[in-house]
Parts: C-alpha cells; structure tokens; sequence
C-alpha cells in the first residue's frame, strides 16, 4: 500500500509538471501584449543603455542598465528618452497609464481634463528622480550639457481652453536645480554648439512680448526686440552668437513679415517686402524656414508668390466648388489638390549676405529642388527641374527626367549644366562635384564645379551599378553609394555585392576595395557611426561592413581598412539576421540585434572586436510558454525552369509523417527574410506567421520571378509547382491549403483563383483585380494616374492598353471569375490611397452575382490597410476564423453564415458567435 501511495505521488508531481512545461496556443490577445523595443538609446560615454519595451496595446517600459547587464533603473510609463551629452542625466516622457486614460474616456472626461504627460529627469549618479507636472515639449541640447529647455502648463493659468493657454518656458539648471520662468513662450530654440536659447514671449503684465536670448553660462537674458506683434521662424546660429526671425509688428489683419537679424548689438531689418530683391508680387514667406551658412556669413529665408485674397463680398453658397482639368497642365488636378495644403506654404529659397547686406533671390518656381553647397557657404548651389518634362511623368513615372542648374549664390544666375537627365543630382561634401547615376546607361557620372567638366566616372562593363535582379519594365535603379571619401578624394560605390573606389575625374580606375563579394556572394554595406551631416569618410578610421550571404541568408560584420584592397575579416559571423550596429559617441561601446524566426532581436553589448557579447534586453520572456514554429529554405523548379527559393514554416512540434493544412503567402520575392524574426502582431494585412505555426499550419513563402506582360502568368508558374513540390513530401494535407496577400498579393492569390481549384480558401487583400478600369484610376493617396503602373512598375504589363489591350485582358482577374471555385475573403477598404475601392467592389459584385461563395470586409476611414490597432485585431481574428473554418473544419462564424445587418453595425457581435 505504501509503495503504491508513493507511486500515486510521483504520478501526480510528474503530471503536474508535465502541464507546467506544456507549452499553449498563441492567441492575438497574447500578440496584442507583445513587446517590441521601440527606443534604444548609448550614453557618450558608453556606460548607459536605455531602451523602450512597448506592446502593441498597453503601457511602455523604459530601461536603462550599463553594458555588464547590471539593471540601472526601470520607469513604467516611460518614452521618447534622451541622455544629456555629458551622460549625467536621462530626460524622457512619463504617459498616463493606458487604462486610466480608458476609464476616464468611458466617463466621457473631456480631452482637455485627461492626465497630461510628465517631464521626468533622472540623475543617473544620485540615483534621483525629478517630475514636471503637465509637460508640453522639452528639449536637450546635443553638445552641451548642465541645462534643459521645457514647456509645461502654468498653474496659475486658468484658461480653460487648452488651445488659448499661453505656457511658460522653463530653463532648468541640471546642476543647482534651479529653474528661470519665461512667460507665454511661442517658441524656443536651443544653439547646437554653445549654451544659449533664444526664445519668443507673448508677454505679461511683468515682461515684455518680444525675442530673448539666454546666456546660460552668464545666466544673462538679453532682449532683441521688444514689441508685441506676430513672430515667426525663430533661428539661432549652432554657436549661439546669432539669432534670426520673422517678424511684423503692425496692426495690420493681414501679416506682412520682415526680416530681423542680431549678431551681438542691436537688432536690425535687413530684409522686407520693398526689398528690390524680392520679385514683384512676392513677400517674405512666414513658411520659409531661416538658416545660417556655417561660417555664419549668409543667412537663408524664404520667398513666396503673394496668394489672391478671398473675395468678402460675396458668401461661400455664392462661389463655384470646382476644378478644372486640362489636358497638357503639369499635374494632375488630383495631385495638385493631393499637395494643396503643402504648395499653400511652399517657400522660395533667399539669401542676406550679411557682411555687404545684400539680399538674393536664388529659388525660382522654375526649379523642383535647390540645395545648398558646404552648409551655404559655397558660391553656388545646386538645382533641379522636371518642369519641362512634367506631364510625361504621369505615364512614365520615376526616375524622373531632370534639368541641372548651378545658381550664383551672389547674384542668383541659374546656369544649366545638365539637360534632360533621368536622375536626382547630388553634391559632394567639400562641394567640388555634382554626381548622379544615370538610369539610361546605368553609369555614375560627375560634374567638376572648378572647371565646368563633365565625366563619366564607371562602366558596366566594370561596375554592374544596375540592380542586376530588375524584373520591372523599367530603367534599373543603381545599389547607391557608401559616400565620399574626405576632400572628395573619391567616391565609393556600391554593386550588388562589392565596395568599388572610384576617382571622380576618371584619372584611375575603378578599384574593387572588397574583392571577393562577387566570388562569395556576400553583399558587403559600410556601417558609419555617428557621422556629421554632409563629411566625407576618414580612411585611417575604424570601418565596420555588413554582410548579407545570398547563399545562407546569414548576416555577418566584418572589420575593414579604406586605405588596403583585401578581402575583409569576418568579426561576427553568426547563422543570424544582424541588425545595424550603433556605437557610443565617446566609447567602443556597440549595441546590436541578432534574430531568426525563433529568436528574439534583444540587445546585446559588445565592443569594435566583437569578441563578447553581453545581453542587455529580455523583452518576450513569455515566448517560451507558447508553440512556435521554425523556418526553412526549400527550392523547387518553376514551369519556366527557373530554380526557385523560398520559405517554409512548420509548426514546432512537427511530424512528417502527418499532414497538416498549409496557407500559401507571398507577395514577390521573400527568402532573404529566412532568418528573421517576424516580431508577432495583428498585422494590417498579411497573417501572423507564429501565430499560425502555434495553431498547427504550414506556411509557404514562394519568390516569384516576372516575365514582362504575364504577371499573373509568372505567379502561377512559379507558385503553384512549389506547392506540388510540397504536397510530394507526404506532409501538406492537399484538400485544405489556402492562399493570402494583399495589394499585389491579393492581385497575384486572386489570378490564382481563377487558374486553379487546388485552393480550398483564398483571403485577397486590397487587390486590383481590373487592369482596365485601374489603368485609368487614380492613386488617392498621392493623386497620381496609375497608367504608369502598368506600363513601368510593379504590375509589369510594360505596354498601353492601346498597345496591347489582351494582356489587360489576360491579366485581370475579373474576366474569368467564373472559373472560380474557392472561397473569397476579400479586405478593402473605402478610404483606400493606393488601390481604389472599387477594385474590391468590382471583385465582389462578380463573385456575388456568379454566386461563388464570398465576403467583403471593409474598415472605414481605412487607408489600404487597417490602421487602428482595433482594426487590425478584429481583422486577424475574422481572416483567422475563415481559414480555421476550410482548412480545419471549424464551425463557420454567424458573421460569415449570416452576415452582420447594417442595423447592428458599430455592436460588438463577438467572435465565437458560431452555427
């Protein structure tokens, strides 16, 4: 007896950890509460990493600890943190917790009586916290350190209105903890270099409105102007010894802005509207943002065409709401009232040269884009025009054709250099070079600004700059550059997989600094940490590469040395995805993320070597209680004969001797993503692959390799021999396989409809499913035709629907719908920018009157996918419901069997409402 109670003993302990370690289903409820690190931030000194842990729903977590692992601090509610420069302190944000705000709102608080964020300021070194109550803005200066800049609610206002509440500028001493008050502060801008802040003050009884400057280390205010009137565009020079800003202190109801400078004495106007410079019908624009040279010699404003007033003496029902096309017009009318509201504020760029006082006008509307030479203290800048070549663009879409133009920045003369180029000029670092790659002849090219040469500085013959994968019919893009060398000594180039030094003039040849890219298949990228803007590369500094393997789909680092032609030394060469190194500004201290479908992308600590790793997070500790899945490289061949790869995910506790249903996901080419993580989330538009793998599917990632004009053609032959290929291996369960994507997905998964019953359901997203009728449509997002979709991009047709009306045809979904016998999920959205709406409506009104077993989801006031995370949760659940129900035999949801009737539209129905 005794020995059987014993045994009855074990038995219960054993089972009672056997359901301990038993691992369970991953819900969406549980995705919803997955941490992302959304912030990462290295103290100078590298002795300090904050990061933030955030869930898609809840409330954020930020941390700091010191590169050992040693836990610093941990503040709920935290976001937007910042170390001081000198590493002493952390200033961040402190939110409201997530469900105080969700009670109040159910009591219907109005949103001005919410709880307001908090200023937090913890001294790293004290181990101290200080809070400000109702923070409005705050800001920490870059290179200096002992003070912070805040906005917050005074206590003493007792507006109501929260937009009528003028707050108080606070400057607080990190040091003394003392804090100076400045009234009603509009605006307020802290010198990159030196400790001054300048600001603009409403005023008070007590202090004049007008703009200040602080020297903090004098703890001086100096007034510049002291006038009520309206401010704009307050500047302050990186040394702080300059100060810049619009004003018009007048009566008058409609602003007429002047210029102010001060340097040190009294302010001055040194430009206004009667400025001979300015051209007729133009003014001072209050958009225009001010900036100085960096040798504080010139100081860059806005200009702008003066806009007609509205006619009041007559009333709003009296005036027409119309818009008039025309034919031969730049833009579209769609663009056009698409960037209204932007070309309402559009400024034209000027100069003051300040030591002769002359005013410049450099921008004309002529131009698409001006940009300015060493920071503006160049005697010339760069610009650009697709003016002349604008209406072709509708159809023909980018790289667009350009003019370039080099403007004399102390006269404003415009000479061309350049005409009708397919490219984006760029200007090197110490300004010597305007270079472009040129998308007809995929070479890089320069142009020398001293001697007004032009050359062509690579061949593809000797570097294949083209992206060599384009399946598009369309001009290939380049693979970019790494940047200059310093003086312009050399631009280095990147191809598919080589780094290639390159002389801007030509003099020698191209030299392949990496050499064994193309042998090894490894795309090497430079890593440049903490650059200045605009500098060139130190060839004696410690350069780290990336590298991506093609082969493995693995990551590596590499160290490497500019100044020798060798192959470069693997530092860090794990099977993992590698994300992109971040340094310490003042130490070796490096922080990266190493991920596979299994592992989570935490931080780790390490140094330039690379020889230890530290784990600095833990941020999905509860990932080892659910089911997972793992991922896989399969390949198969394509009914072109095209070797093919892609993705297979299985769930964890996969047996090959089951069958197991398989959804089929894909939207063009996807292995590369073999090592990654896939952070779990009710995503907008595509399923949650660890999601499913927990539930007991499969997924299939194909690549799809396009044949111009057959898209549809090209996603069958090489998706659907894959899935064979799959079915071969015993373990896919072949009656219940589904299909899903979303915009060119769900174009791609609904031609397959149309050409196969293999399908048992099929979820389409957002798709066009008529090329005819979205030929001539509109993109509302952007308001561009969408002609040039087809004929150049990503749909891939490559001819007119006069040229070759078939393949439209062919090619649409829509007209062979009557073959169709699977099941249709179809989400579209009726705010759409992308694809229209009607493309949806067009799908279902078919499947409806063919009587083919379908339904529509649309989320209103969505864009082309969900965008509010309720909307993304109750999608994931439904499309989730729809495939368990055809490929696992669930219940069918009454929201499928019955619909939901628009009476009860906005009710929570509920999503276990089954048969």
């Amino acid at each position: 007896m005794k020995n059987f109670l014993s045994l009855l003993a074990l038995l219960i302990i054993s089972a009672g950890l056997s359901a301990q370690n038993e691992k369970r289903l991953l819900t969406f409820d549980d995705i919803i509460k997955w941490n992302r690190i959304t912030e990462t931030h290295l103290s100078n000194n590298g002795k300090y990493i904050a990061w933030k842990e955030e869930p898609w729903k809840g409330d954020a977590t930020l941390k700091i600890s010191t590169p050992d692992a040693e836990e610093v601090a941990t503040f709920n509610y935290g976001t937007k943190a910042q170390f001081t420069p000198d590493s002493r302190f952390l200033v961040f944000t402190e939110v409201a917790p997530a469900d105080t705000i969700r009670e109040l709102k159910l009591k219907k608080t109005k949103k001005d009586d919410l709880p307001q964020n908090k200023l937090v300021v913890f001294d790293i070194k004290e181990n101290k916290t200080e809070k400000v109550d109702n923070l409005k803005s705050v800001k920490v200066p870059e290179e200096w350190s002992g003070w912070i800049a805040y906005q917050a609610e005074d206590p003493d206002d007792s507006t109501k209105n929260e937009k009528d509440k003028k707050n108080p500028l606070y400057i607080k001493n990190l040091e003394t903890g003392s804090v100076n008050k400045y009234p009603a502060v509009s605006s307020y801008e802290l010198a990159k270099d030196q400790p001054y802040i300048s600001f603009i003050s409403e005023g008070d009884s007590s202090f004049s409105a007008g703009v200040y400057r602080v020297d903090l280390k004098a703890d001086n205010l100096s007034a510049i102007l002291e006038s009520e009137g309206k401010y704009e565009q307050l500047c302050i020079a990186e040394n702080g010894e300059q100060v810049a800003f619009l004003a018009d202190t007048t009566d008058e109801k409609k602003p007429s802005f002047s210029l102010y400078y001060w340097g040190g004495e009294n302010e001055a106007i040194i430009a206004d509207n009667s400025n001979d410079a300015i051209p007729d019908n133009w003014e001072i624009s209050e958009n225009g943002r001010l900036s100085f040279s960096e040798n504080g010699k010139r100081l860059f404003f806005g200009t702008a065409p003066i806009l007609p007033e509205k006619d009041t003496t007559k009333l709003e029902e009296e005036i027409p709401a119309l818009d008039v096309w025309t034919w031969n017009e730049e833009q579209l009318q769609t663009v056009q009232l698409n960037n209204r509201k932007r070309d309402l504020k559009k400024s034209y760029l000027a100069v003051v040269h300040l030591d002769e006082q002359k005013t410049v006008q450099l921008e004309t509307e002529l131009f698409s884009r001006i940009q300015k030479i060493q920071n503006g203290d160049a005697e010339k800048l760069l610009a650009y025009s697709n003016r002349p070549y604008a209406v072709q663009t509708m159809w023909e879409g980018g790289p667009y054709h350009n003019d370039f133009y080099l403007v004399d920045i102390n006269t404003g003369d415009a000479e061309k250099i350049k005409t009708d180029c397919r490219a984006n000029p760029s200007v090197s670092p110490e300004g010597k070079f305007v270079y472009w790659y040129n998308a007809i002849d995929t070479t890089w090219n320069t142009y020398e600004i001293a001697t007004g040469k032009e050359y062509v500085i690579s061949q593809p013959e000797t570097i294949q700059a083209a992206d060599e994968l384009n399946d598009r019919p369309m001009l290939s893009s380049s693979y970019r550059n790494a940047g200059w060398l310093e003086d312009d000594e050399a631009i280095l180039i990147y191809d598919r997989y080589d780094i290639w030094k390159v002389d801007p003039t030509g003099s020698f040849a191209p030299i392949n600094l990496t050499k064994n890219g193309r042998t090894s298949k490894i795309n090497y990228r430079l890593v440049r940490f903490n650059p200045e803007p605009n500098t060139g590369i130190d060839p004696s500094e410690k350069v780290l590469l990336t590298g991506h393997n093609e082969i493995s789909r693995a990551d590596a680092y590499y160290a490497f040395d500019l100044n020798k032609t060798k192959a470069p030394e693997a530092v860090f060469s794990p099977n993992y995805r590698l994300g992109r190194p971040v340094k310490a500004e003042d130490d070796d201290l490096i922080i990266f993320t190493k991920e596979d479908f299994e592992t989570y992308p935490n931080l780790i600590a390490t140094t330039f070597s690379f020889k230890d790793e530290t784990q600095i997070s833990d941020a999905a500790p509860q990932q080892k209680q659910f089911k997972w899945g793992t991922a896989e490289l399969v390949s198969w061949r394509s009914l072109d004969g095209l070797v093919l790869e892609g993705t297979l995910h299985k769930p964890e506790d996969f047996d090959p001797n089951k069958k197991y249903p398989m959804i089929v996901n894909f939207y063009e080419k996807s292995s590369d993503r073999l090592l990654s993580y896939h952070m779990p989330e009710n995503h907008r538009s595509t399923i949650d692959y660890h999601y499913y793998t927990s539930h007991g599917y499969i997924i299939f990632n194909p690549d799809v390799y396009y044949k111009e004009g057959y898209p549809g053609e090209s996603a069958f032959n090489c998706v659907m021999p894959g899935i064979t290929s799959l079915i071969d291996k015993g373990f896919v369960d072949e009656e219940h396989i589904g299909a899903q994507g979303h915009s060119w997905g769900g174009y791609q998964v609904a031609y397959l409809a149309t050409r196969t019953n293999m399908f048992a359901a099929i979820e389409s997203g957002a798709p066009v499913v008529n090329m005819f009728s979205a030929y001539g449509g509109i993109r509302w997002g952007s308001g561009l035709n969408r002609s040039f979709q087809y004929e150049h991009t990503q749909s891939r047709i490559g001819k007119t629907i006069w040229e070759s009306p078939l393949r439209y045809i062919e090619n649409s979904p829509l007209f062979t719908l009557d073959k169709i016998n699977t099941p249709i999920l179809i989400m579209h959205n009726d705010d759409d920018g992308s694809v229209p709406w009607y493309q949806g409506i067009e799908f279902f009104i078919g499947l409806r009157r063919l009587q083919k077993p379908s339904w529509l989801l649309n989320y209103n006031e969505a864009d082309h996918w969900p965008t509010k995370l309720r909307d993304m949760h109750d999608f994931q659940i439904r499309m989730a419901q729809f495939f368990d129900h055809y490929l696992k035999g669930a219940p069918m949801p009454k929201w499928m069997d019955e619909g939901i009737p628009a009476i009860n539209k906005g009710v929570d129905m509920g999503y276990d409402l089954v048969e």
